[in-house]
């Protein structure tokens, strides 16, 4: 089967088309679309969903088909690679095997950024794809593509470890004797550097923010960070229980990349959210935006999906009205209602 790879803004909706796979962007759940950012979406990733759901890609894919095109997102990570592999894979032998389900399972561990903390980082998978991710300096297409190749060539040997019964989760032997991955390892350990370079120069904070699964709040620490260097910044500061005051690692991240993008999130074993904080700054988007004269349609993502439960907001994808200045003082805004509210 010939394949072709397309890419898609973040957040863009499909409908379902012949002989095409959308993957990890859609916002439908349904033959021939597996997305899980939209609010009615199961609390699965991509990969999960692909493996829970194999109808989705099996009734709309015919065996006969004999070119496919499949849709993800733009600059695609682990989750929506897993979901790509795993669906070839179905459509290769037209059933689930428990191989594919440890795939799924790993994806749904990073695309939930919980990863057990006591894992060395420099042996994930996820991280070691992240370094290799790093040193694609190419234009936004052409990166890509590439992305998809290394990250099926990761994946395929993910699932042939899982095959012979490896853990995926914790298991230093999964990459050794190739060289490619063991200097990704090392770049990763390099990273922890790079991140203490980020921390001395980030503000650190302390916000009160929302529980998730009840009423009432919760302090915690956090980071305010401009232009990162570290490629793994977020999990670095959540293990970070050594630097962040309250002993418990920095729960909370805010990465400001040149202004042209803000990534703001949660650790989701902190038992946080960010419930209300997108709707806040959406507000004050649309606000500025009307005062500018920029469209109102674009808008802050506010993770308001089951899978996220609110704990990850990005910044709409024309790039921000709002400065660092507003978003800065609409968090800590946010923070003293939740507070407020206790």
């Amino acid at each position: 089967m010939e394949v072709i790879f397309q890419f898609a803004p973040y957040g863009q909706e499909f409908n379902p088309q012949p002989e095409t796979l959308v993957l990890d962007v859609g916002l439908k759940t349904v033959p021939g679309i597996i997305d899980h950012h939209q609010p009615e979406a199961e609390a699965e990733c991509a990969a999960s969903l692909v493996v829970k759901h194999p109808e989705l890609v099996l009734e709309h894919i015919p065996e006969s088909t004999g070119k496919l095109t499949i849709i993800t997102h733009r600059l695609p990570d682990f989750d929506a690679i897993s979901s790509i592999f795993l669906s070839l894979k179905l459509l290769e032998q037209r059933k689930v095997d428990p191989a594919m389900k440890k795939v799924a399972d790993y994806a749904r561990l990073v695309d939930s950024a919980t990863i057990p903390k006591t894992v060395d980082l420099s042996s994930t998978p996820y991280a070691v794809l992240r370094a290799l991710f790093v040193n694609i300096q190419k234009p936004e297409e052409e990166a890509s593509q590439e992305r998809v190749q290394e990250g099926l060539r990761m994946i395929k040997l993910l699932y042939e470890q899982a095959m012979i019964g490896r853990d995926l989760v914790d298991c230093r032997l999964l990459f050794e004797g190739i060289d490619r991955y063991e200097k990704a390892m090392h770049r990763v350990e390099d990273d922890y550097f790079s991140y203490q370079e980020d921390l001395e120069k980030a503000e650190k904070i302390q916000l009160t923010l929302p529980l998730s699964q009840k009423n009432g709040s919760r302090l915690v620490d956090g980071l305010i960070v401009i232009n990162p260097k570290s490629f793994l910044l977020k999990e670095w500061a959540r293990r970070d229980v050594f630097n962040s005051p309250l002993g418990r690692g920095f729960t909370f991240l805010l990465s400001n990349f040149g202004n042209r993008r803000f990534i703001i999130g949660v650790d989701p074993e902190a038992g946080v959210n960010l419930r209300g904080f997108g709707s806040l700054l959406n507000q004050l988007e649309k606000e500025k935006r009307e005062k500018l004269g920029r469209p109102v349609s674009e808008r802050w993502y506010e993770g308001n999906c089951p899978f996220f439960d609110y704990r990850i907001i990005d910044s709409p994808q024309d790039g921000p009205a709002l400065s660092h200045r507003e978003v800065r003082e609409a968090l800590f805004e946010f923070s003293r209602r939740v507070k407020n509210q206790s």
